[in-house]
């Protein structure tokens, strides 16, 4: 019987994803940043609280993006944009119908500010609930981030109480990247980086951002992708169908989906298709 493992688009065994919270002005700067390296990222922002537009802010400081400042900003690249909330409040001791308030009116905004359908979140202030993980499902998200931390690169188990591998203020940081790009793995890892832009700019901050990038940027061997292309691409290789021996594979989703087979063949199942394994 084969044994099947998936790998990320192009057969690649590392990936890459980056989320970053409230939709602020040294967003801009971190968006050319990471442009630059060919890095996604995920910004998750809040729509009842955006600034007025059009300020100047001396070093060190920053403010909320205008409602179109947003607009322009985040629809220029490849980056993914998600619930935050509507007002970005503590959560866990919500009534469901607050929670559905915030949650789903913020889905709203975001999805006709972008014209786009939004189905990633990360909480406020990163605490959780079973209570508001039944309601983030049932206003149709299917992952929201916390602030947990694992400090590794395995993947995703709980998509509703999501931990990323570390804050980029982490101390080990530039460790954990210097061993995840130099790194041969056998098996697909997920390196998953989360805070605020406005963290460079008050703390004076950016240059780490550069040695992240240049250490992990503009790489063959890894798959840069958003929180939403993760998730995508992990359940259309969950949903493949096999044969009783393991010897055809169907795809039902649109997404190609890379499998390597016995350790050593390498095979792209296309949306859709079926594959014998010989």
């Amino acid at each position: 019987m084969n044994n099947i493992m998936m790998a990320w688009p192009g057969f690649k065994l590392k990936a890459l994803t980056l989320s970053y919270d409230d939709g602020v002005t040294t967003d801009r700067r971190m968006i050319d940043i990471l442009d630059k390296y060919g890095i996604k990222a995920t910004f998750n922002i809040n729509t009842n609280i955006f600034g007025p537009g059009g300020e100047s802010f001396p070093k060190g400081s920053y403010g909320r993006l205008s409602k179109d400042e947003a607009k322009e900003l985040y629809s220029k690249g490849n980056h993914e944009v998600a619930v935050h909330t509507l007002s970005h409040k503590w959560m866990p001791n919500m009534n469901t119908v607050e929670a559905v308030g915030e949650i789903l009116e913020d889905k709203r905004n975001i999805e006709e500010m972008f014209g786009t359908i939004v189905r990633g979140m990360a909480y406020p202030y990163g605490p959780t609930s079973p209570e508001i993980e039944n309601v983030v499902s049932a206003c149709g998200i299917v992952y929201a981030r916390t602030t947990a931390c694992t400090g590794n690169f395995d993947l995703p188990g709980n998509w509703t109480r999501l931990a990323a591998t570390c804050h980029h203020k982490n101390p080990n940081l530039m460790k954990l990247t210097q061993s995840f790009a130099d790194a041969k793995y056998t098996r697909p890892m997920l390196f998953y980086l989360w805070g605020h832009s406005y963290e460079f700019e008050r703390d004076d901050e950016w240059e780490l951002l550069y040695e992240f990038c240049e250490k992990i940027g503009n790489r063959d061997d890894i798959w840069y992708a958003t929180n939403i292309d993760v998730f995508d691409y992990m359940t259309a290789y969950k949903k493949l169908q096999y044969s009783a021996n393991v010897d055809r594979i169907h795809n039902p989703s649109a997404i190609p989906v890379y499998v390597v087979v016995n350790d050593n063949k390498r095979i792209v199942i296309e949306g859709g298709a079926t594959v014998e394994i010989k």
